[in-house]
């Protein structure tokens, strides 16, 4: 087992292999290792050596290290190699990743790599890109163990030895009728352990869960989790079994997803390129949007603050309370929006447990509320130029702002889901805006009513 600590050592050892012409001791050290850390390796290596580096590499070790580069190494090193060399990489790469590999390289490359595909595997590939992004389809691979429910077990094993070696994983492995339609699954475990002479059908699971191919990739992962799954079979609408998606695939999924939301709660459009590779205009472009929509929509405060004019004129004091009021009413509600995004998001809580989430924040905003407002109270006495009526006004307003927010912002993402929008949309500074508008009605309209 390498550490990441050792890893940097070997890496600085290998880099001056390179430096110092020892290519015949490099080539024999890279080549033992596996190839996550040699693809690793490719990020440290200066940018005109990388082809020679990936030259060094064995034929077999060459795709699989290739499928683990990020994308620009990559499109470098196809760009540099013969077609040749180009032919052998794609055949030897698993279909999800060959794939995976052509839908981020630019439109000329993906041409000459499919005319440098056998007929075959070009017609998979093409009918891969065709799925829409984020479906199942587009994530799973069609290399897995299918057998035949009549089969008996000791032809199911000789054929498991015979196409196994090419397969993405053969630790689950599926049964089909003579239509190909999906009716059970059988481990490994449960065939190795069987009596020769029993047949497939016999000993496999037919509860089986399983996704159709335009299935939402988010909600694949969501199942993923759920049941501890290493693979899940994908069917088309006549329930054929078309292909698996693996947990490896999956966690790219999670990791995509996860920071997706985190970029819509932050109010930014979300972006597929690593922030030290995205140019500045695409930064702000991707930044300037959601700026000018809560700049907008924050004119609403403005709109309320001029219209209680009066108010505000009446004591001098008022306009030192009403930001303390509004920042905690917006933190409040993201409080609310962040756990209720999060439990969607790991399957908790669903659209139909609406009220539930209600009753629930709005008792929670009733206790955290009165908290604040009892404490704000004692923080303006021992001010001391805060009158008793104002005071009390104020921390009514508090605890009735932190309770309406709390509703708010547990209601939103529920509701976004419900009309088929990203809950992570509702979060953070969008919350904030719309309960600093009813923070500032809830206080003026309490000052002119119960203190002027």
């Amino acid at each position: 087992m390498t550490t990441l600590e050792d890893r940097e050592l070997i890496f600085d050892d290998w880099l001056k292999l390179l430096d110092n012409g020892k290519f015949a001791q490099l080539k024999k050290e890279i080549n033992e290792h596996n190839e996550v850390n040699i693809a690793a390796f490719f990020d440290e290596i200066p940018l005109d050596k990388k082809l020679f580096v990936f030259r060094l590499l064995t034929k077999d070790n060459a795709a699989d290290v290739f499928s683990f580069m990020d994308s620009d190494t990559q499109e470098l090193i196809v760009n540099s190699i013969t077609d040749n060399e180009v032919r052998h990489i794609v055949d030897e790469l698993s279909l999800d990743d060959a794939v995976d590999f052509l839908s981020e390289v630019p439109a000329n490359l993906v041409t000459r790599i499919l005319r440098n595909t056998d007929e075959e595997k070009r017609k998979l590939i093409n009918q891969f890109l065709n799925y829409p992004d984020d479906s199942a389809g587009s994530i799973m691979t069609i290399e897995f163990v299918q057998f035949n429910k009549e089969l008996t077990v000791q032809k199911a094993m000789e054929q498991l030895r015979r196409t196994g070696i090419d397969k993405e994983t053969i630790y689950s492995c599926y049964v089909v009728d003579k239509r190909r339609v999906l009716v059970g699954m059988v481990s490994l475990r449960t065939l190795i352990l069987a009596d020769d002479n029993a047949k497939v059908k016999d000993i496999m699971e037919d509860d089986v869960i399983f996704v159709r191919t335009l299935d939402d990739q988010e909600d694949i992962a969501n199942l993923f989790k759920k049941y501890g799954l290493i693979a899940l079979p994908v069917v088309d609408n006549e329930l054929r079994l078309v292909g698996i998606i693996t947990v490896d695939d999956i966690v790219d999924v999670i990791e995509q997803e996860n920071t997706e939301d985190i970029e819509k709660m932050s109010a930014l459009i979300p972006s597929e390129d690593e922030y030290l590779k995205t140019s500045v205009v695409s930064l702000a472009k991707n930044r300037v949007v959601w700026l000018l929509v809560l700049m907008i929509s924050g004119t609403l405060s403005s709109v309320i603050i001029t219209s209680f004019q009066g108010v505000l004129a009446s004591s001098v004091i008022l306009a030192s309370l009403f930001p303390i009021l509004m920042g905690t009413g917006g933190n409040a509600g993201s409080q609310a929006s962040t756990l209720i995004i999060r439990g969607m998001a790991v399957g908790e809580i669903e659209t139909s447990d609406i009220l539930k989430v209600i009753w629930k924040e709005l008792r929670v905003g009733m206790v955290t509320g009165i908290a604040l407002g009892f404490v704000n109270f004692i923080r303006l006495f021992l001010i001391g130029n805060v009158p008793a009526k104002l005071n009390l006004t104020v921390s009514f307003s508090m605890m009735c702002t932190v309770i309406l927010a709390k509703s708010i912002g547990c209601t939103l993402p529920i509701l976004a889901k419900k009309l088929k929008f990203d809950p992570a949309i509702m979060a953070g500074p969008l919350i904030t805006t719309v309960v600093d508008c009813l923070a500032l009605l809830i206080f003026f309209t309490s000052v002119q009513t119960f203190v002027l």
